[in-house]
């Protein structure tokens, strides 16, 4: 393909990142439509049902920090086309799985090629588009992601109610074909350190062991009981391993994740910034959808079209904030998402009290502009804040930090739910947790990079 410009390659690279980001993003939502069916052909219970969707969030979670640094020690291009294969023939064995064991072993694969997909489309996106685009190129990506994202619930609806539930998994390869061939044609691998030193399995068991360990926990608790010794002998188990890992990392020499990253106090809030995003997600897409039905009546089909005042908005928001973004700066348009995203939770609060939905249709629309005012400022600041032989593992750590807001998000939203029976108490928890966030990216993002080669300042 010598005929595509250096110019326009990398916005090439743009489309297929953006698509490889949608179908991740879209086997998020696409399964919960077919949930019950799938549950009701394989003859699952609810348990098993329930860890059709687990164990890929959980395998996202647990890997996608090592993945991101494995992209940096053995090159973007292999891994990233090792994690499409991945994907893709997970995608099949899932559309064929005849029980729950096949079923779940599929979706385990999926995870694993969805943990590398993710950080590495992420940081390729870093070393393709100069610092002054990343914002803009970040935004579009956003917006392919959030288009796949939104037309998750209707694509699975029309899939299982017209052909059959096996084609939202066998829709995946033809786009893992197609963004494959772009990479193929039109990457290159920039020139990277040597990784000195041998692999460091004994962090990578202690990182997995202890992610995994407390997420199992957190995701269970509300069906085991928060009372039960087993799930805090898990989530101290699991602390005791990150523990352990955080301090093998900082004596080794060739360390897994340079966890010294999180010594930069900018850097930390960047992933408490993206944390955030994914948190106020649950609130809304789920709390929400469930006062919806619950009480005012409306049927789910209804919900769902009554949520998309959240949701259809949020392709056109993330190109026009990524372009903000790239004018001014991550700081400002971070600070700007936080307040308003204060204020959306809150409004919802007053909304849900007064049980009326057009006082939430406002709250609704500013929170769609939010959350990219929340999620691209967030990961420009992360990835600008490196050099460029560290982008696989900042993507990787700042997806870790993504997915654990969203199951920290769910736990602690539903357990408010089930314990206070108030859907006005998840709402000011997020709206809390949104101001705790501002005020440390008032005081530690800054938008200062360092130069290629050079550590991360003091503050990003």
């Amino acid at each position: 393909m010598g005929i595509v410009s250096d110019r326009t390659k990398k916005w090439w690279v743009l489309a297929a990142m953006g698509a490889s980001l949608g179908v991740f993003l879209l086997d998020e939502t696409v399964v919960g439509v077919a949930l019950p069916t799938i549950q009701r052909d394989l003859s699952l219970s609810v348990t098993d049902s329930h860890w059709v969707v687990n164990v890929y969030l959980l395998m996202l979670a647990c890997l996608a920090a090592t993945s991101g640094r494995l992209c940096d020690r053995f090159g973007f291009k292999r891994l990233f086309l090792l994690g499409l294969g991945l994907f893709g023939i997970a995608s099949v064995a899932c559309g064929f799985a005849t029980d729950l064991t096949m079923l779940i072993a599929a979706r385990i694969m999926q995870g694993v090629g969805a943990a590398i997909i993710f950080p590495a489309s992420m940081a390729m996106l870093a070393i393709i588009f100069p610092e002054e685009e990343r914002g803009r190129a970040l935004g579009i990506y956003g917006a392919m992601g959030t288009t796949f994202l939104a037309s998750g619930p209707f694509v699975g609806g029309l899939f299982t109610e017209f052909l059959s539930w096996r084609w939202i998994f066998w829709i995946n390869p033809f786009v893992v074909a197609a963004t494959a061939a772009v990479v193929l044609a039109l990457w290159t691998d920039p020139p990277r350190t040597v990784a000195k030193g041998r692999f460091d399995f004994g962090g990578l068991i202690s990182l997995v062991g202890g992610i995994g360990l407390v997420i199992v926990a957190i995701m269970e608790a509300p069906d085991w009981g928060w009372d039960r010794a087993v799930v805090w002998i898990l989530i101290a188990a699991g602390l005791v391993l990150l523990v352990l890992f955080f301090r093998r990392e900082r004596r080794t020499t060739a360390p897994l994740i340079e966890v010294d990253l999180f010594d930069n106090l900018g850097f930390t809030a960047c992933n408490l910034i993206v944390f955030t995003a994914q948190f106020t997600k649950i609130a809304v897409l789920v709390i929400l959808a469930i006062f919806f039905q619950r009480e005012l009546g409306m049927s789910p089909l209804l919900a769902g079209t009554a949520l998309l005042a959240g949701v259809a908005p949020q392709p056109f928001v993330a190109e026009i904030t990524g372009r903000f973004t790239d004018r001014v700066g991550s700081r400002k348009p971070a600070l700007l998402g936080l307040a308003a995203t204060v204020l959306v939770f809150v409004w919802l609060a007053v909304a849900v009290h007064w049980q009326n939905y057009w006082l939430a249709f406002p709250a609704l629309l500013l929170w769609s502009v939010s959350t990219s005012f929340l999620f691209i400022p967030g990961l420009r600041a992360g990835v600008n804040s490196v050099s460029v032989d560290k982008q696989g593992q900042v993507g990787g750590i700042m997806l870790t930090a993504q997915l654990v807001g969203g199951t920290v998000g769910m736990t602690l939203s539903s357990t408010l739910l089930a314990s206070t029976g108030s859907y006005q108490l998840p709402f000011l928890a997020t709206a809390l947790l949104a101001v705790a966030v501002l005020w440390l990216t008032w005081i530690a993002v800054h938008d200062a990079a360092p130069k290629a080669g050079q550590s991360p300042p003091d503050k990003s």
